[in-house]
């Protein structure tokens, strides 16, 4: 298939990069994405068939929802077979839990849905927004010789740099370069030329259909673990009614205090069935809880490693398992293995 006769999908949801100036009271407002190529007039340019969906209202970033994710999985599930890529242009603050989900909804994804914003909005001169968009665009319809997609997986572009969705995390509230992905290679650099690492990049492994997914579980906690926490602190959070799971956040490669009434609560809310997952606080590294005798208490307790999971792609994935209606055994288990890229398992 000729660059000319590709195709692609934008859905916006809302953020920085949908806004223009009003000029009359000078406040930001969203603009109808229906007149792209008149806000953006390089897209007259391009190469391939641009179609847009807009969420009605635009969601601001903070207030995404798994909703709106199922809304974007629904779409691209509707749309899938017409287009041979999609881009979503989202807020900044949740990006990294919106692509992680994805990653997860949507079983046995064969083509590039990219996720991309901006830190300005689109009108403003200096804005990060339109090279974001584009070169988004010419990633979601880059193809092999052989026809098939370059990157078919969950991804997010920022500042040229691509990365896989459920690896990555929001860095920097300041910067254009805002996002990091610290314990996985980015999939391309993008300069004068787009430069693809092909061998990190996501290969199907077999022909099947997309599978979409709408079943989750919100019923999550994450703690945050810290010098001199109360026992108050974590009884309170781990006796909330219905918690299914939590998202710990411990030290270095999964340290956590070796205090009594910690490693009891811990013990005691893995036997009630609530599957609890240790990741580390640093934003590099992996979780070893046989590396020192702290993090083996923990692993003692029942408590799962994360391995280098980011906290954004443990959370939605334990959404994402919970939903489904498995077992904690069953939860424990998949937890500890790559279903999406997700995490790097160590080598035996």
């Amino acid at each position: 298939m000729s660059p000319q006769n590709t195709s692609v999908l934008i859905i916006y949801t809302g953020g920085t990069i949908g806004m223009i100036q009003n000029a009359e009271t000078g406040a930001l407002e969203t603009f109808n994405f229906e007149h792209l190529h008149t806000h953006i007039p390089e897209l007259q340019k391009s190469y391939c068939r641009i179609d847009t969906i807009q969420f009605e209202p635009p969601i601001d970033s903070s207030d995404m929802e798994p909703d709106a994710w199922r809304k974007i999985v629904k779409i691209i599930s509707d749309n899938y077979d017409q287009y041979n890529g999609f881009v979503i242009l989202h807020g900044t603050d949740t990006m990294a839990y919106t692509a992680s989900a994805l990653s997860f909804m949507l079983e046995n994804l064969a083509k590039p849905v990219i996720l991309t914003g901006s830190q300005l909005p689109i009108s403003v001169l200096r804005t990060d927004g339109k090279e974001n968009l584009m070169t988004s665009i010419e990633i979601a319809t880059a193809q092999n010789p052989d026809g098939t997609p370059v990157v078919p997986e969950v991804c997010i572009l920022f500042e040229n740099h691509l990365m896989r969705g459920n690896r990555t995390t929001k860095l920097n509230a300041e910067n254009f370069n805002a996002f990091r992905s610290f314990n996985y290679p980015v999939l391309a650099d993008a300069g004068i030329h787009i430069k693809y690492k092909y061998g990190a990049i996501h290969k199907p492994e077999n022909d099947l259909p997309l599978e979409p997914h709408y079943l989750l579980d919100t019923r999550i906690a994450v703690l945050k673990l810290f010098p001199g926490i109360h026992e108050n602190v974590v009884a309170a959070t781990l006796a909330i009614e219905g918690l299914r799971a939590v998202v710990l956040e411990t030290y270095g490669s999964g340290n956590a205090p070796r205090r009594k009434w910690l490693l009891r609560l811990l013990h005691e809310a893995s036997k009630r069935g609530i599957v609890i997952v240790n990741v580390s606080q640093c934003c590099a590294g992996t979780v070893e809880m046989e590396r020192y005798e702290t993090g083996y208490h923990l692993l003692q307790s029942g408590i799962v490693s994360g391995y280098d999971s980011t906290t954004e792609s443990a959370v939605t994935k334990l959404m994402f398992l919970l939903g489904h209606g498995y077992s904690p055994e069953k939860i424990r288990e998949l937890m500890k293995q790559s279903i999406a890229g997700e995490i790097t398992i160590p080598e035996s």
